[in-house]
């Protein structure tokens, strides 16, 4: 019976450790992602996607990595926690994929990293600067973006250096945007400089006319706009039609393609973070080699901000999978990244460890120029 008893248990927990490392076969590496591709934020992900898949589909033109092809499945979950983790539940049940990648949302992300750990699977480069996912860690997420913590201290950093003293915050009222507010008010709290207002919207129908409205009474000198895709955009059309002019500080979740689409010449002197060095720095190496695949792919392409950022998650996930050799399983891809402590790509470098893999800190301040160009 002791016999018996071992031996099932014995099964269990080698169907557990193998679990983790389905979707990797002698020519395939298999990889998921739930995304919002509809709705407002849905344009933005789209790009995202679009730069990972024009460096795997080089990786792959090349023979892949160890002689194994990437193949990167993405299902739409409409910025919805629930539709995040149906996708995830169907991409590893079904897809048996090797790894979760880029998938995105504060919200979203949360809810599916207990199926993720149930699968000891895998999440790599999750579209997220929230600190609540950084501070709790988690050996099977892997963080490449800087946070929003980050983001937020140079802002408010920025703000009180120059002498503005009347600072309010916009956000709707979804896991981004409350992610967002919590990093904001921690800053403002490190720079002594209050807020002045907090403006919080609904999250589905948000009244875009009433939030300008309560902006505009604050009278604030700068308003962090928490959120991204349209409804970053249709708040600040909305502020522009009253009498308040304020400047316009944004993360980088706010896709400067989008901005410079929707505001045309009104775009001009909004503030963005920016997580990712700017494409007209040629003295870096990544940016060189996603200008030259994007080229070679379509010499018309204009370059996208949203699409490089894609193009380096999956970039410094290719290193990963390198490094890692041909004897590729989840404990051994942990173990190689923990262990290379730094990678860099010139100025872009992200760092891992057994203690931290909150990856890069990078972050700086640019505004939007008279051209709809980002000035460092």
């Amino acid at each position: 019976m002791n016999c018996r008893w071992f031996l099932v248990c014995l099964l269990m927990w080698v169907a557990a450790a193998q679990a983790g490392d389905q979707g990797v076969t002698p020519s395939e590496i298999r990889l998921g992602s739930s995304q919002v591709l509809s709705g407002p934020l849905g344009p933005q992900t789209v790009q995202y996607g679009e730069g990972a898949r024009l460096l795997f589909d080089s990786v792959n033109a090349a023979g892949g990595i160890h002689g194994r092809k990437i193949t990167f499945t993405s299902l739409d979950d409409g910025f919805d926690p629930k539709r995040a983790e149906e996708n995830t539940r169907k991409l590893l049940n079904e897809q048996k994929v090797f790894m979760m990648f880029n998938s995105t949302g504060t919200a979203q992300t949360a809810a599916v990293l207990p199926l993720l750990k149930e699968a000891r699977t895998i999440l790599f480069g999750p579209v997220t600067g929230a600190s609540g996912l950084r501070e709790n860690f988690n050996p099977y997420v892997f963080h490449v973006r800087a946070s929003y913590a980050i983001e937020s201290a140079h802002m408010l950093s920025q703000l009180k250096r120059i002498g503005v003293k009347r600072v309010a915050i916009f956000y709707p009222d979804d896991g981004l945007g409350k992610a967002l507010l919590a990093e904001v008010r921690k800053a403002s709290e490190a720079e002594g400089l209050p807020l002045v207002a907090e403006v919080k919207a609904d999250a589905a129908s948000p009244d875009m006319a009433a939030a300008a409205a309560a902006i505009a009474e604050a009278k604030p000198q700068a308003v962090i706009v928490g959120t991204a895709g349209l409804t970053f955009t249709n708040f600040i059309k909305a502020v522009q039609d009253t009498n308040s002019h304020p400047v316009f500080y944004g993360f980088s979740v706010a896709s400067l393609d989008l901005i410079k689409r929707e505001l045309n010449d009104k775009a001009r002197g909004i503030v963005l973070a920016q997580i990712m060095p700017s494409l007209r720095n040629t003295t870096i190496p990544v940016v060189v080699e996603y200008l030259k695949l994007l080229k070679a792919r379509s010499p018309k392409a204009v370059p996208s901000a949203s699409q490089f950022e894609g193009f380096v998650h999956a970039r410094l996930l290719v290193e990963g999978l390198r490094r890692t050799g041909r004897d590729l399983s989840t404990d051994s891809f942990i173990q190689t990244m923990e262990n290379a402590r730094e990678i860099a790509f010139g100025r872009f470098t992200a760092q891992y460890s057994p203690q931290s893999h909150n990856g890069s800190s990078y972050v700086e301040l640019a505004i939007i120029d008279a051209r709809g160009r980002l000035r460092y």
